[in-house]
This record gives structure tokens, sequence and C-alpha cells, in this order.
């Protein structure tokens, strides 16, 4: 049983390469918008019963995947790396694995912004992200979060040990995801 977390900014192909992975490795498959289009359907994106439901859902299946039998959970989120307390809550779902004695692999995708933009556009994503349908406010969110926050890496990582850094912007979501399977012997 293993974490893996694959993190990077908006439209940046963390669900897609996640998918991909699911596929390669049987692990199971929780990416960031699972639970956001679910209480979007009752509160606003900001709000405090919106913030409380999507930690606490994802808490609870982190928890129940950790003491189960299954062979992996690949988990995708947008990681503001600069804020204290993004780190604070990738901590606690890595230590629901950490208490189980599992491993946690940590995947940062870099795609440039151009790429981003194209990419928040593609069917696959508005399919699976009905809060995305409306491009124009979507992209005016991406742009508005590629300024506020810092989501890539400029060389320090808060963790060296199983991480691993993939400029994703002309690949093939097939090699990303061997080469995460591959690095990390996801077999």
């Amino acid at each position: 049983m293993s974490l893996v977390i694959i993190f990077g900014p908006p439209a940046s192909g963390k669900m897609t390469v996640g998918r991909k992975l699911a596929e390669l490795t049987g692990f199971k498959l929780l990416h960031n918008h699972i639970s956001i289009e679910l209480f979007l359907q009752f509160f606003e994106f900001d709000s405090p019963h919106f913030s409380r439901l999507n930690s606490e859902f994802r808490r609870r299946i982190m928890e129940e995947v950790a003491l189960s039998d299954l062979p992996g959970l690949i988990f995708t989120y947008v990681w503001a790396v600069d804020d204290e307390k993004d780190k604070a809550v990738v901590d606690r779902y890595c230590d629901i694995f950490k208490e189980q004695g599992r491993k946690i692999y940590f995947v940062e995708l870099f795609c440039e912004l151009e790429e981003r933009l194209r990419r928040n556009k593609s069917i696959d994503r508005l399919a699976e992200k009905p809060s995305k349908q409306d491009i124009e406010q979507s992209e005016k969110r991406l742009l508005e979060m590629e300024k506020k926050y810092v989501m890539n890496t400029t060389g320090n990582f808060y963790y060296n040990e199983n991480y691993l850094k993939i400029n994703n912007t002309h690949l093939e979501v097939e090699f990303v995801a061997k080469k995460i399977r591959d690095e990390f012997q996801l077999f």
C-alpha cells in the first residue's frame, strides 16, 4: 500500500496522469475534483462549510484506504508550496499513511502556462469537472491563482526522498505515468 501525491498548478495534467497511473498500477485515484464537485453543489468554494466538508471527506477516505488491502492511492492536489497551511494539510494526509507503515511518493508536475490554458478547455477536463465548464471563469481563476500562489517548487522541496518532478508540457500522458511507475517501482 502506497500513497502517491501528484501536485502542480491547475490544468498541469494531474488528473490525466493520475488516471493513467491508476490504470498501470491498480491504485485507486482520488483526484482533487471528486470532492470539490460534490461540495460545490451545496456551498461556495471559499466558504467555511465547503472547506470543512472537503477536508473531512478526503481525510476519511484516506484513513479507510490506509487501513485497507488496496494496493495504493493516488491523490491529486493543487498545492501552494509556499503556504504553511497547505503543507500542514499534506502532512496530515501523509501522517495517516505513515501511521500504517505505508510508503509515500511525491510527484510534482510542471507545465508551461500556455499549455495549461489550452488544456483548461479540453473535453476530458470539462467532462470530469463541471465547475470548469464556464471556460471564461475557469481561465480567469487559473490566471488569478498563477499570480497569487507558488504552485511549483524552484529546486527545494520539503521531502527529498521519494520525490520526482516532471515537466510534462510536451510529454504524452502514458510516458509520464510509466516514468512515475518505474521510478518508484509501483508494480
